[in-house]
């Protein structure tokens, strides 16, 4: 059985508070949801919606995105509207997937998992 996953990366070096984290993850992973072909979100949901939460910077988070996409994977990049914590359009967020997990973790793989 091949198992599918989400990947979330989340900036800590803009040091948000921790509802505001929640949220711009949830707001990636949602809107990477969307992306996904109907093929890829039925197994991902069938096999328990899979996700990690992935520390990263600004950099490190553009590159993987771009990786992402160059390799095929549906990606979603969040830029925030500036109503609470951050200036608007600040990069807060990437989601990649769901996708195969082998293939997630070819672009996420090293990461560390948010603390």
């Amino acid at each position: 059985m091949t198992e599918y996953k989400q990947a979330v990366l989340l900036r800590e070096d803009l040091e948000m508070s921790k509802g505001k984290m929640i949220a711009q993850a949830c707001h990636a992973s949602l809107k990477a949801y969307k992306k996904a072909d109907g093929e890829k979100k039925q197994a991902w949901e069938d096999e328990g919606s899979k996700k990690i939460v992935l520390s990263t910077d600004e950099s490190t988070m553009i590159e993987r995105f771009q990786r992402a996409k160059s390799s095929g994977l549906n990606a979603a990049m969040i830029k925030d509207a500036g109503k609470t914590e951050l200036k608007p359009g600040t990069k807060t967020a990437v989601a990649i997937g769901p996708a195969k997990e082998s293939e997630v973790d070819s672009i996420t793989g090293d990461l560390k998992l948010i603390n």
